[in-house]
């Protein structure tokens, strides 16, 4: 969880641009990132590939009316409610963008890069499938993530300094040194329109998920940290686990809560 999810920027500027708090060629922008382009493919109506401008237009007028974000891994179908094709997508994807409103959608990406690692061209196609309306596997409120979360923290930290990183290898140092030079500079997170409470609760989730990332690249270097035998490593693996758990349901959590405060107002 070092990086953001391609299908949390496409969550969280996709209700931005729903809510009116972006405009559709800003939205566009920062869902592709980093990327060289992203399309839709199979939208009602579309007879091919369309561009994303194009393709969050066309869902807008489908009656798309917010977008909820899922990040399934094996054993844990979080975010999804089905059926069973979008759910094998998503979970051989590891993420996917539920449409919620009069259409039942579901957005997942397939990722295709060619050319030299300092000129990548990165195309994302998004194939857009039926959904069940029905609410999603295992989402926590945003109250129960940061409670989780505060624990969870913990439990990365001291996992993190059990395993020595300092002498696990030049790949888990990296990776800590770059996370360190994050948390310091700085950076917006989720989009406009969202309350602070999801941007806190998000920033926190990939604090938890980036110390996690780093101490499982820590048992995989050739030194292992400061594991020695294989049942040392195991029972880290089983201390990390559940705190990766916690913190993919959070930042879950904090990208659904621009659906999640929109159905609270209209219920009021």
């Amino acid at each position: 969880m070092l990086q953001e999810p391609r299908s949390g920027r496409m969550t969280a500027w996709g209700n931005a641009l729903i809510g009116g708090f972006a405009a559709p060629d800003d939205a566009a922008e920062e869902i592709v990132g980093g990327d060289s382009v992203h399309r839709l493919l199979d939208l009602p109506g579309e007879d091919g590939p369309v561009g994303l401008t194009l393709g969050l237009g066309r869902l807008r007028a489908l009656g798309v009316s917010g977008f909820r974000l899922a990040l399934p891994v094996p054993g844990h179908p979080l975010g999804l409610s089905g059926p069973a094709e979008f759910n094998a997508r998503a979970l051989a994807a590891g993420e996917a963008v539920i449409a919620v409103g009069a259409a039942a959608l579901g957005l997942v990406p397939e990722v295709t890069e060619a050319g030299p690692r300092d000129d990548r061209h990165v195309e994302v196609l998004w194939h857009c499938l039926e959904v069940r309306d029905a609410p999603p596997a295992d989402v926590p409120s945003l109250g129960e993530a940061e409670r989780e979360l505060a624990e969870a923290l913990r439990d990365a930290t001291a996992a993190l300094t059990q395993l020595d990183v300092a002498g696990a290898g030049p790949a888990a140092q990296a990776a800590l040194d770059a996370y360190r030079a994050r948390v310091e500079r700085g950076r917006e997170v989720l989009a406009p329109g969202y309350p602070p409470r999801a941007a806190r609760v998000l920033e926190l989730a990939q604090r938890v998920g980036a110390l996690t990332s780093i101490a499982q690249n820590a048992q995989a270097g050739p030194e292992h940290g400061t594991a020695v035998s294989a049942s040392q490593m195991a029972a880290r693996a089983e201390l990390l686990r559940p705190v990766e758990r916690t913190a993919r349901r959070a930042q879950v959590a904090a990208y659904n809560a621009y659906v999640e405060e929109a159905e609270r107002r209209r219920a009021e």
